[in-house]
């Protein structure tokens, strides 16, 4: 077991290279080595419609001179057993003479889940998967945690980023915030947004702000989706967010051809979902992006549409910079409530508490959230 745990370590360490580069597809390792435990060939899943981490692997061994008839291979997720935009690894696997397959995970996807073992085993491979509590199968799913939320509940995770000095407020009165938080926090805070498939952002912060809202502080090969909730739709033409080349939807509430017209000559999708109240349906919009593969949704928005996404139960997990410094009055992380009882309060459960530069990063979680 020593040996399973080095290699499926390694294999895990190569799935984490790819943290900016597959979506929409999970974020997978593979390491291929002989019986005597000697390497014989390693990769990571590539961009969306290139290679899987078990093919990049044996075409290593290939390209090495090695081969992997009897080898064994550790992944960290079941190997795909359907064509999507590539072919099954189960079946690149078999051809390859593989002889035993070691995974962290079940695939959760429903073209998948157990098929690609049950190709493995029927073909003679030992297939063996690590127990769901094993801490590398935790380690393997937190890599992948908006693909597990996709596939198993059908919306996003959706992550909300906050930066806030130590009181708590995001902004002065007047609205100014540049900058609460140091340029290490900015810097990281747009490193969690390249991991994002998706950044969501309100027609109130388009307005006040004018944000790109991309990614600019550390290097990525792609920029993620950047959606906003418009509800009467007024987002402005000549906005900072349209970024040549990369998606953007604008979710309304109304219908407006003209507007829509407009915007989508300015490269947007228009999506109109309104609820009861005239106001953007949330969650169906959650459901919407899931079908549009969103996998990990980056929610940084003001103080209303953050409010409305905590009173509809719709906010996984925070992402909260603290700065060493205090505002007094201001705006605040989340506008909802008044609350009556101490029970209603949003349960939390702190994750991960670090150092960024001078600030405090604090990553909490709702308890339950991500039992997939």
């Amino acid at each position: 077991m020593p040996q399973t745990t080095l290699f499926l370590e390694q294999a895990l360490a190569l799935a984490a290279q790819s943290l900016y580069l597959t979506s929409p597809n999970p974020r997978v390792g593979c390491v291929i080595t002989a019986a005597n435990g000697k390497l014989l060939g390693q990769g990571h899943t590539q961009r969306a419609g290139g290679p899987h981490a078990e093919i990049m692997a044996l075409r290593e061994a290939a390209a090495q001179g090695h081969s992997v008839q009897d080898a064994t291979a550790y992944v960290t997720l079941e190997p795909c057993a359907h064509h999507g935009r590539t072919g099954p690894c189960c079946d690149a696997l078999i051809a390859a003479g593989i002889r035993a397959v070691v995974a962290t995970n079940l695939d959760p996807n429903p073209l998948v889940a157990g098929q690609g073992f049950a190709r493995l085993r029927a073909a003679g491979v030992a297939v063996e998967v690590l127990q769901p509590e094993h801490p590398l199968a935790i380690a393997s799913r937190e890599l992948n945690i908006g693909f597990f939320s996709r596939m198993v509940r059908q919306t996003p995770w959706v992550r909300m980023k906050l930066a806030a000095s130590l009181d708590g407020k995001t902004a002065l009165t007047n609205g100014v915030s540049q900058w609460i938080t140091s340029p290490q926090a900015r810097a990281d805070g747009h490193a969690w947004r390249a991991r994002a498939c998706a950044v969501l952002t309100g027609i109130g912060t388009v307005l006040a702000d004018n944000p790109q809202l991309d990614v600019r502080l550390v290097d990525t090969p792609r920029q993620p989706t950047l959606v906003v909730v418009d509800s009467r739709l007024e987002t402005p033409l000549d906005a900072a967010l349209f970024i040549a080349g990369r998606p953007c939807i604008i979710c309304a509430a109304v219908q407006n051809d003209a507007k829509q017209s407009a915007l989508e000559a300015r490269g947007a999708q228009v999506v109109v979902l309104p609820n009861a109240s005239g106001k953007v349906d949330l969650a169906a919009l959650l459901r919407d992006l899931a079908r549009r593969e969103i996998n990990e949704l980056h929610l940084e928005a003001g103080e209303k549409l953050n409010g409305s996404f905590l009173r509809e139960g719709l906010v996984d997990e925070f992402l909260v910079y603290l700065a060493p410094k205090l505002i007094g009055q201001g705006r605040d992380m989340a506008s909802f409530g008044p609350l009556t009882d101490l029970s209603q309060a949003v349960p939390l459960a702190f994750t991960s508490v670090e150092m960024v530069g001078p600030d405090l990063r604090v990553l909490a979680r709702v308890p339950g959230r991500d039992n997939f």
